[in-house]
């Protein structure tokens, strides 16, 4: 199987299945397999006699030759007892106390099969009206929400990432302002991505500068009015400051409902590109397109439409039968799915494939062709769709859908693009429809060897017109674009542009475009620089609407990585935090002892520890005073995550502060856990000792004395391999892992870490 490294990481550490003691029982080979074979099956539901191995075969061709992949729970899950395969639901929440925790229940089930969830909170009371039933008043859908939240921080989504949720109140609720702003603390609902639904009359209010009138949906009557251009100005300002709230359109969503008998939708997935009835969930793939293309006799590459209609079809194919293959976690789930059978096949590789045709991301023509790709992937998985539904039969809803006068479908859905942050880095491609993120970074190891990773299509170009070598690709990562690299011609400089390099307009044309031939939504970020204006963002939101999008999320470098404090007017007298001495008395300060800010760019490890109860992975990041920061993640083998977080919060203040950092290893250091008692091979006796055993070594390091950590390194198994990660000076601020360290990039309306496939939204 022709994967990188990187792939075959992400593969092993995230998708294998493993003992208990977490080391792999399967093969990357037997992965597919597994998933093939199980997804053949449900093919003897409709024809006893199928040739279930040749399909498994066809199916295990089209994901190990990267041409087509399936989302991460289907991976992960399929041929296994959990057996839920879907990445996505929408739940309801009615407005009374007992619909509420019962949503609550549902997430959490959903959570635990590996699932993400989303809600509208539209139907709940405003804050303070009144319960008839205790004479009391509601607290509204913001404290609501907030209780979801908790509940999602207590359940390990598949035993491997927190749940991930969308939480939508309607721009016509009373609470409308007060949901704007509920996530303007970073560190507030942290388990939720949170839009607007945005109506069509709001906009149009918008545009003439009028009132419009909030709804309470308990009476239907007006609460009061509110100018929509204030409101919308609000907004926006809320997404340039951290990205959120994002905007959805209601009435375009509702536009595209198949069966407007059954409800309207009133929510999307988490990331926003897969709108959803209440119950229903959606299984998503994507094509490669990178994939797609061959080689002509002059060395120019073209598209394979023939190649892309047969994946296309296998795709389609594929994900009907994971439909009767899934476990669903709740009967509503799997009652409701089959009723309208929505699938969502997208696509990945985009950003490649114009970079082997010599097409700029950012000109009419790469807009112009998105548009004429998706509308080919489209009408193929309709065509596809219809040939199983002449033999398995149309989707059940289809007499009472809009679709009921064309050619029967089984599918009441078939495309989406979906985020592919993950599968990208399985498929060694870029992700979904984004540009390239970034062409050049260099992976540090601890024995100073400094591995330099380019993008392939860039490094094969470059070798080809003589013009590869090391320090070029060290230039190219330290400036994080090519745009101003004098050594390299005009005509790649042109061509290989990457995200902050693309106008936000351009963001924009090409999410519409795919959008105007997609069944679904589009899920994309609009990546700004940190230096965007307000009136960048509002630009790209009235953009948005006028092109025609079904909702837009933005990002504006660095936004999210600043402290931020709910406490500025206790602190407005004392003086600023001075820098930090490497050590200090404790008694000589205590009284005024204030960590110093968290700086916006740290190198720092990771190590993954064995530890009584699993695996516990530690990152210990320093800047030019020092170390500064520590912060654990479990992994599926269980763990104390609680106590490993609140050790490695106290111990970053602690160090922030100025305290010496021998004297917190000392005092970690041997502390002793029951589950170490008895078990060979233990790296540490307790999770706080492993703390402290990777913080020394860090603080060796900075020494200058790497032979006392050179033995990990070729450990069997990466059992404990430390990784470095140095951002180039000048990169802008970002969000680091919380697996391994690494920095994170915000795209498809998500967060993906490239070096480990973390991702927030699975």
């Amino acid at each position: 199987m022709d994967i990188t490294p990187n792939a075959r990481t992400v593969l092993e550490k995230r998708y294998l299945i493993r003992d208990a003691d977490g080391r792999p029982t399967e093969t990357i080979e037997e992965l597919f397999h597994r998933v093939a074979d199980a997804i053949a099956a449900p093919d003897r539901t409709y024809n006893p006699d199928a040739d279930i191995k040749a399909l498994a075969d066809r199916f295990y061709a089209r994901m190990t030759k990267l041409e087509f992949l399936p989302n991460s729970p289907t991976l992960m899950n399929a041929g296994r007892p959990l057996g839920q395969l879907a990445a996505c639901f929408v739940l309801p929440v009615e407005d009374s106390m007992e619909a509420i925790f019962e949503a609550i229940k549902q997430a959490a089930l959903i959570h635990k099969s590996g699932g993400g969830t989303g809600f509208s909170f539209s139907r709940l009371r405003p804050k303070g009206s009144t319960v008839n039933t205790t004479g009391g008043v509601a607290s509204g859908p913001v404290s609501f929400m907030r209780v979801f939240n908790m509940a999602t921080e207590a359940v390990k989504q598949g035993g491997t990432r927190r749940g991930a949720n969308m939480g939508i109140l309607r721009v016509d609720h009373p609470d409308i302002l007060e949901f704007i702003d509920c996530k303007k603390n970073n560190a507030d609902i942290t388990n939720f991505n949170i839009s607007v639904g945005i109506t069509e009359a709001f906009m149009r209010a918008v545009e003439a500068d009028e009132e419009y009138d909030l709804i309470d949906p308990n009476t239907k009557e007006s609460t009061g009015r509110l100018s929509a251009r204030e409101v919308f100005e609000k907004i926006v300002d809320a997404a340039w400051r951290n990205g959120e709230p994002g905007i959805i359109f209601l009435d375009r969503l509702n536009r595209d409902n198949m069966v407007p008998s059954v409800g309207a939708i009133e929510s999307t997935n988490p990331c926003g590109e897969q709108p959803l009835l209440p119950y229903e969930a959606c299984n998503l793939g994507s094509v490669n397109l990178h994939r797609m293309l061959r080689r002509q006799e002059d060395g120019a590459s073209v598209i394979n439409w023939d190649k892309l209609a047969d994946v296309v079809r296998d795709a389609v194919h594929f994900l009907d039968n994971v439909i009767d293959a899934n476990r669903y976690p709740l009967a509503q789930i799997d009652h409701m799915t089959k009723q309208t059978r929505k699938i969502g096949l997208g696509v990945m590789g985009w950003a490649d494939l114009l970079l082997e045709l010599g097409i700029p991301y950012n000109s009419d023509e790469a807009v112009a062709l998105g548009e004429k790709v998706m509308g080919f992937i489209t009408d193929t998985a309709r065509s596809a769709s219809a040939g199983l539904a002449q033999v398995r039969g149309a989707f059940p809803l289809f007499e009472e859908s809009t679709l009921k006068n064309g050619t029967p479908v089984r599918n009441a859905t078939m495309t989406t693009i979906a985020p592919t942050g993950t599968l990208s880095i399985i498929a060694g491609c870029s992700s979904g429809v984004e540009p390239v993120f970034a062409y050049v970074f260099i992976r540090n190891v601890m024995d100073g060897t400094e591995l330099v990773e380019a993008n392939p299509v860039l490094r094969q170009l470059l070798e080809e017109r003589g013009l590869y070598s090391e320090d070029l690709m060290r230039q190219i990562a330290q400036e994080g674009s090519l745009a101003h690299i004098d050594a390299l011609p005009e005509d790649i400089r042109r061509v290989f542009v990457c995200a902050h390099d693309i106008s936000p307009e351009y963001h924009i044309k090409m999410q519409a475009a795919f959008q105007r031939r997609t069944d679904n939504a589009v899920s994309k970020t609009v990546n700004f620089a940190h230096d965007a204006t307000i009136a960048d963002v509002r630009r790209v939101y009235m953009l948005a609407y006028e092109l025609g999008c079904k909702g837009v999320t933005i990002y504006r470098d660095g936004s999210r990585d600043a402290q931020v404090l709910n406490i500025g007017k206790v602190n407005a007298e004392k003086p600023a935090a001075t820098e930090a001495a490497p050590s200090v008395s404790g008694t000589a300060r205590a009284a005024g002892l204030q960590p110093r800010p968290r700086p916006n760019v740290t190198t720092g490890f990771t190590e993954r520890c064995r530890i009584g109860c699993g695996n516990l992975y530690i990152t210990v990041n320093y800047d030019e005073n020092g170390i500064c920061e520590v912060f654990t993640n479990t992994g599926r083998a269980g763990g104390c995550p609680s106590q490993s977080e609140a050790t490695a919060r106290l111990v970053s203040i602690g160090l922030r502060a100025g305290l010496d950092v021998d004297s917190i290893i000392e005092q970690l250091k041997g502390i002793r856990c029951p589950s170490t008692i008895r078990r060979p091979g233990m790296q540490a006796t307790s999770c706080p000792d492993a703390i402290a055993r990777v913080i020394e070594k860090v603080k060796n390091i900075q020494a200058g004395e790497p032979a006392q950590v050179s033995a990990v390194v070729v450990q069997a198994e990466n059992e404990a391999v430390l990784h470095r990660w140095a951002p180039p000076e000048n990169t802008p601020a970002m969000k680091y892992c919380p697996d391994c360290g690494a920095k994170m990039e915000h795209e498809g309306g998500c967060v993906i870490c490239r070096n480990c496939g973390y991702s927030k939204c699975g």
